[in-house]
């Protein structure tokens, strides 16, 4: 292996680093435990470290005691979520990312409004739970272009689509123009779904990838935007493969190999990158640079609940 190259933008979108600051921030102002439902977001090194800093994760809300604090994840949750944590008298946080209730608030609308909601997303995702709970009488889950051109709803039903905001960008486009040629006059949201760091960093990763033999990206198996990035990188010939951390990666990947690109998922923390990057170093790699493709400056104001 000769060179490094990382790709720019990478690693935490605005709504993960909120997620996890609002974590950090709940421990200093209210004092561990603090409870968190689901991995507050899907990295597990993250959910480690918080972890050892004084977070408990808990599947529901069922096993945080009554009147204590709950941090709820920044894939967002349905109404009976919120239902519940007033029940047991819960402090609740929410670190839902903004982009994700705007889904939520788009989901209602067209419901309100009397549309059937074509729901593009990963069936068992956090943020797609969320999202039906909203109007789960009013929203079809579909997952690929095939299952587009199956579909099949009320004649006369009125149609509009959202999508999870985490997906493949190429393949959700295929999929809005199958649902178009099935339903000419289906309406959209007034601005697509699929968020701001999502897009860049496959847009960013395309470019990796025809600079690279090899991409590795770091992420958890089960951060749906990080197995996104590994599926682009590979679409576009690159040998790609999805990693928590150095400790995951094989040197047999490299063989013939002179080039390696780098990036890492939006819930994936850049002292993972840093550890990646030592991996290569310490085999003697000296020409460590940086592919910028796209420019970032998105910040979302922390939880009412912990400003100042």
């Amino acid at each position: 292996m000769e060179r490094v190259l990382l790709a720019a933008p990478r690693g935490y979108c605005a709504g993960v680093d909120r997620a996890v600051e609002t974590v950090e921030r709940a421990l200093v102002k209210f004092g561990a435990p603090i409870y968190v439902r689901k991995q507050i977001v899907h990295n597990l090194p993250v959910v480690r470290d918080l972890e050892s800093k004084g977070a408990v994760f808990v599947e529901e809300l069922a096993e945080v005691p009554s009147g204590a604090t709950v941090i709820l994840s920044a894939h967002g949750v349905a109404p009976e979520v919120y239902e519940q944590a007033r029940a047991r008298d819960l402090r609740v946080v929410d670190a839902t990312c903004p982009l994700v209730t705007k889904v939520h608030n788009e989901a209602k609308k067209f419901a309100r409004d009397g549309y059937h909601i074509v729901l593009i997303g990963h069936e068992g995702h956090e943020e797609v739970v969320g999202t039906m709970g909203e109007a789960p009488a009013s929203i079809t889950l579909i997952g690929s272009p095939d299952e587009a051109d199956g579909l099949m709803l009320p004649v006369g039903d009125k149609v509009a689509y959202l999508s999870q905001t985490t997906l493949s960008v190429d393949e959700t486009n295929d999929v809005i123009d199958r649902l178009r040629g099935r339903f000419p006059v289906i309406q959209g949201p007034p601005r697509e779904d699929i968020c701001y760091a999502t897009q860049n960093r496959q847009t960013a990763v395309k470019v990796l990838a025809e600079k690279a033999d090899v991409v590795l990206v770091i992420g958890s198996d089960n951060s749906s935007n990080s197995n996104r990035l590994a599926e682009v990188a590979a679409a576009r010939g690159a040998a790609s493969y999805l990693i928590d951390d150095e400790t995951e990666i094989q040197d047999s990947w490299f063989e013939g190999a002179r080039t390696v690109g780098i990036t890492s998922g939006a819930s994936a923390p850049e002292w993972l990158v840093e550890r990646v990057i030592g991996y290569f170093r310490a085999r003697g790699v000296t020409d460590v640079e940086e592919v910028r493709v796209v420019e970032e400056d998105v910040h979302f104001a922390l939880p009412k609940e912990l400003e100042a």
